[in-house]
């Protein structure tokens, strides 16, 4: 686990089902876990005293290993409620909507066009934006998933993103989170202006 800007640390791991790693993100003092795999150091990474509370899931998909954390520290899951319907196991997952304030002062912003619970989290006070799928870095720049991922009609998907992209852009976002490849420190805001330009 890195601490990539004050209170806010990183880590990758190996996703059991895609076969590449993905990131997970905590925000300490908020005790706010963001769509969480177990850290290479285990669950032993966290302080007893101070251990995640929330789960903050950026779509139905990003469940990953949420249940060993609440298996161990009791978390309370929260999901976009258009991805409900893939929770029929018994986990304890609570729905939210696009501009509910979350757990930790997180902020839920729509985003769609990839799936319909594909969101965005605002975090004013680490001027951050946690993204799903839609945004990812996976080879230097962030950019679009491959087309073979857009389902039947990628460009209209990518103008879903690019329109979402463009009014996340008018947020203070400093720092972005990306769900899959390495966060972007710094420059954030300019990165969402360019995806939502389409250049």
């Amino acid at each position: 686990m890195n601490e990539i800007v004050p209170g806010v640390f990183h880590w990758t791991a190996m996703h059991p089902h895609i076969k590449t790693d993905v990131s997970s993100y905590y925000l300490q003092e908020e005790r706010v876990l963001i769509d969480p795999m177990k850290p290479p150091e285990g669950l032993d990474a966290f302080d007893r005293t101070a251990a995640p509370a929330h789960i903050l899931m950026t779509n139905r998909h990003h469940w990953r290993q949420s249940g060993a954390f609440v298996d161990a520290f009791g978390c309370t899951v929260h999901c976009n409620r258009a991805g409900m319907h893939e929770f029929t196991r018994g986990e304890r997952v609570e729905p939210y909507e696009a501009g509910d304030e979350l757990p930790g002062g997180v902020v839920a912003c729509a985003v769609g066009a990839i799936c319909p619970d594909e969101s965005a989290l605002f975090i004013p006070r680490r001027r951050a934006l946690a993204c799903a799928d839609g945004l990812v870095r996976m080879n230097g720049e962030p950019g679009f998933v491959p087309d073979k991922l857009m389902g039947d009609d990628p460009g209209e998907v990518k103008r879903g993103l690019r329109e979402a992209y463009a009014r996340l852009a008018e947020l203070d976002v400093e720092n972005l989170l990306l769900a899959h490849g390495d966060p972007v420190i710094g420059g954030g805001r300019e990165v969402l202006e360019r995806i939502g330009s389409g250049d």
